[in-house]
């Protein structure tokens, strides 16, 4: 079959298509005839080498396509039928065909949703509702900030947060092309990411936002401590920056009644696959619906590396998508 591999770490001009072999479905796995695989920033730091994969290896966290076989002990999946699928355990969606735990699909018998758009919410929205939900635990009223508020992440996540009752959401942006964009996701306002430091009290009334979801990480996250009100959660989820660590003080968190989480997608699909798939069923419902509005642009896979260059450059907006199968 088709696939787009990473032979060798480097620049997105490493990524080269490929022949390789039709993977096939273990226990409780399905494989899935691709459609539309989604492009990330997760994939960017595989070819990096920033993730130790082996190589060659096949990049692709999230799909949408049609099921193509079952192994054993799978149940509720048939052939053929259109899904929407995590792929991030072991990646692979970068192909003609992809296999992935049967709790990572979420079926879309009956929903209005196409394919393209199917592709692009399994990493970005399944994320946003486990992120504010099941981390953050947000509560009705609370204010929310989100950082990178126009990209594939953060246009879900301004959404996500209105849905489970947020009083206040704010987003930051890198440059002032991008504000009328985040607001278009749900954002009661958007500010530029360098003045937030300045911003927080004329935002917040002087009290601080209630979670902040950083996944920018440098300047930004310190910025985002600094932001938390009494007993605010700070969510970290990514380091699109590049920038070195930003150390937290354990006594500042004691003193100021502040707390620091992580989360990664990835992580947490393989440790509780059944939960993440319980989170993908709601985010493709709410795709479905309209509940959640989800922007895609979709190129040819042979154009994977300039989908990555797109998405390093921090200039794209919603979510690219390769189309893999017409």
């Amino acid at each position: 079959m088709k696939a787009v591999t990473i032979p060798a770490f480097g620049e997105a001009d490493v990524l080269r298509v490929d022949e390789v072999k039709v993977p096939e479905p273990g226990p409780g796995q399905v494989s899935i005839d691709v459609a539309y695989a989604g492009a990330n920033f997760a994939e960017v730091l595989y070819r990096r080498g920033v993730v130790d994969v082996p190589l060659p290896f096949v990049p692709g966290i999230e799909v949408s396509g049609h099921v193509r076989a079952v192994g054993p002990e799978v149940e509720g999946l048939r052939p053929g039928q259109p899904v929407a699928a995590l792929t991030i355990v072991d990646s692979g969606g970068y192909a003609e065909v992809a296999v992935t735990s049967a709790d990572l699909v979420a079926p879309l018998d009956g929903l209005d949703l196409g394919l393209d758009v199917a592709a692009a919410v399994p990493s970005n929205s399944t994320t946003a509702f486990l992120v504010l939900d099941r981390v953050a635990r947000i509560e009705p009223g609370e204010t929310v900030l989100v950082h990178a508020a126009a990209g594939g992440v953060g246009s879900q996540l301004g959404q996500a947060a209105r849905l489970l009752g947020a009083g206040r959401v704010v987003g930051t942006v890198g440059g002032p092309a991008k504000i009328e964009t985040a607001r278009g996701f749900g954002y009661d306002d958007v500010v530029l990411r360098d003045e937030l430091p300045d911003r927080v009290a004329g935002l917040t009334g002087g009290r601080g936002f209630d979670i902040v979801v950083d996944m920018v990480g440098g300047p930004a996250r310190r910025a985002s401590l600094d932001a938390l009100a009494p007993m605010g959660r700070m969510i970290v989820m990514g380091n699109a920056s590049g920038a070195d660590d930003v150390g937290v003080s354990a006594n500042e968190l004691w003193f100021a009644n502040k707390t620091v989480s992580g989360f990664n997608l990835a992580a947490f699909s393989a440790a509780f696959p059944a939960d993440a798939g319980r989170a993908l069923h709601r985010a493709v419902t709410a795709a479905a619906s309209g509940d959640l509005r989800v922007r895609v642009e979709s190129l040819p896979l042979e154009r994977a590396a300039e989908a990555h260059r797109r998405i390093e450059s921090g200039a794209t907006t919603g979510k690219l998508v390769l189309a893999v199968r017409g």
